[in-house]
């Protein structure tokens, strides 16, 4: 696939090929933008989860793909026109307008062509992923708290969960050897876990997990999570906000970073 990218306030990522578009559902995705720049992605993890869905069925050509950075201060024109103050994530199908989170997945998997081989039934999966980010949001909230282990941490018996799981089932991915929902929910807060939980808490996901790194080494791998990956300055700056931190100005200038090594060696096959 060939994207173009345009780098002005309304940052742009479209599937190339007038011909091709008009055989295919025209998507066009507005998320959240950068709350640094305004013009990069921002750190919404649904906003990730949705794009990463969408990219992997514009890889498989069932639609042609526009991905629009929507900054909140600053909304492009037609944004600000028609949606006022509705937030990312935005999923526009054809010109009908999508805006609830709930409404995005479930158009994702009943309306758009190839959609539902993405969503899949597992229940056991499902809890893993969804108690996940509860666990983050707990480990910054006493990340101020000398007495509180990160190591100890209902997190770090979370990610443990994840890593037995992914032994027992021996596969790349969540459910098999090909990406799922599960998967476009999980690696985007495997990440936040990573980025805001080295830098609020000293958190760090530990070399001992080896099927857990070996699943983040094949994501690091895909471009649907690498294009729609925030920088970690983003990820940081999210969850100061959060906790009503003010920015330091010399952020604004600072090149954006992506936290994508492992610490362990990974065979890829």
């Amino acid at each position: 696939m060939n994207y173009s990218v345009d780098s002005r306030t309304a940052n742009t990522i479209g599937l190339a090929g007038v011909a091709e578009m008009a055989r295919r559902n025209s998507i066009r995705y507005g998320l959240i933008a950068s709350t640094i720049d305004g013009r990069r992605k921002g750190a919404c993890l649904f906003c990730q989860e949705y794009f990463m869905d969408l990219y992997l069925l514009a890889e498989l050509k069932t639609i042609s793909l526009k991905v629009t950075t929507v900054d909140m201060q600053k909304p492009p024109p037609d944004f600000r026109t028609n949606f006022q103050a509705t937030p990312p994530p935005i999923l526009i199908d054809n010109g009908d307008a999508i805006l609830e989170n709930e409404k995005i997945e479930r158009h994702i998997m009943k309306n758009i062509p190839g959609g539902h081989n993405l969503f899949i039934q597992d229940k056991d999966v499902a809890t893993l992923v969804e108690n996940l980010y509860s666990k983050l949001k707990l480990l910054l909230l006493n990340a101020k708290d000398k007495d509180k282990d990160p190591k100890s941490s209902s997190l770090m018996s979370h990610l443990r969960k994840i890593d037995e799981h992914l032994g027992r089932k021996g596969t790349r991915f969540l459910t098999g050897d090909t990406m799922c929902c599960f998967d476009c929910e999980l690696m985007p807060r495997l990440q936040h876990i990573r980025v805001a939980g080295k830098y609020f808490a000293d958190f760090e996901i530990p070399e001992s997990m080896v099927h857990l790194w070996r699943y983040m080494h094949h994501m690091y791998r895909l471009d649907a999570f690498l294009q729609s990956c925030p920088a970690d300055q983003d990820i940081i700056n999210h969850y100061k906000l959060q906790q009503s931190m003010k920015m330091k100005k010399h952020e604004e200038l600072e090149t954006p970073t992506f936290t994508t090594s492992i610490p362990i060696e990974v065979n890829d096959d």
